[in-house]
């Protein structure tokens, strides 16, 4: 069994990106590449992610701009600054950090973002690309999640990916992309009939639910790639992922660990997709 090291492809990715938009930078003359994110309310755990994206940012030389917007915000306030983003040319990618307040609709607000701008995959526009094998700029877990694989050069055409979970953020967008490499993929969910019968057929089994430990030993096939993309905490409240860990690593031959897998890839694809963003917006630049 080998432990994928989500924080050294991450650290690797990372580097990569900053090497480019050097080159850039020269290229263009010093103009950085630029990220916004529109912050609504004072979400803790949000303010942490937001400042680990601004923290990334700084790390690979990429401006980044937090707008900041009070939680009783409405609508049409949040819609402003987003036409706003779509407007500035010195804005290359804009995210806006989810969840929203309840009163505001995250669908709507998300589909407001000029799609050549969204770096986290959401609207519709670029989920229309991805769902019809289109360059395309895709939810940054997923992303993430076929970055490791990939790192890793772990087979993928012809093999059998069972994906647990059918988000719009992570599920559907990572089935997609394991199907776009020639994966046969089947997508399981809480109404899938003999759940854990549909997991053992996997040669690559990724796992995406919110619910720790719920992949049990006796889930997984011998020498099953095993991605999990859980973060939870367990009954001691000790982080972990949708996989239990310490019983499936003896049975597969490449697992995520939680925290340390998927995770750290998560921010290093949103500051990867804001410099293709560019590129896509810029083709000149090469």
């Amino acid at each position: 069994m080998q432990i994928i090291d989500g924080k050294l492809v991450s650290a690797a990715l990372r580097e990569s990106v900053k090497q480019k938009i050097q080159a850039i930078k020269l290229q263009n003359g010093g103009k950085s590449i630029g990220l916004a994110v529109i912050l609504v309310g004072d979400d803790p755990a949000s303010q942490v992610y937001v400042r680990n994206k601004m923290r990334a940012c700084d790390e690979v030389g990429m401006y980044s701009r937090l707008v900041k917007l009070p939680a009783d915000s409405t609508f049409e306030q949040v819609a402003a600054e987003i036409e706003a983003l779509n407007a500035d040319p010195d804005i290359t990618g804009m995210i806006l950090q989810l969840p929203l307040p309840k009163h505001l609709s995250e669908e709507k607000l998300v589909d407001l973002i000029a799609p050549q701008k969204d770096v986290d995959g959401c609207t519709y526009g670029q989920k229309g690309r991805l769902w019809t094998g289109r360059d395309s700029l895709v939810a940054c877990t997923p992303l993430g999640v076929m970055r490791l694989l990939e790192y890793y050069n772990i087979p993928l055409e012809g093999k059998h990916a069972v994906v647990i979970g059918r988000s719009n953020l992570v599920g559907k967008p990572l089935a997609q992309l394991l199907l776009n490499k020639n994966c046969t993929v089947t997508v399981c969910h809480s109404r899938t009939s003999d759940l854990a019968a549909v997991a053992r057929q996997a040669d690559i089994l990724c796992v995406a639910i919110g619910k720790a430990k719920f992949v049990t030993a006796d889930m997984v096939k011998d020498g099953a790639v095993v991605i999990d993309v859980g973060m939870d905490r367990d009954e001691q409240g000790k982080l972990c992922g949708d996989v239990d860990f310490a019983s499936v690593a003896e049975k597969c031959s490449y697992i995520t660990p939680v925290p340390g897998g998927v995770g750290p890839m998560t921010v290093t694809m949103l500051i990867s997709n804001t410099l293709d963003a560019y590129l896509m917006q810029n083709p000149s630049i090469n």
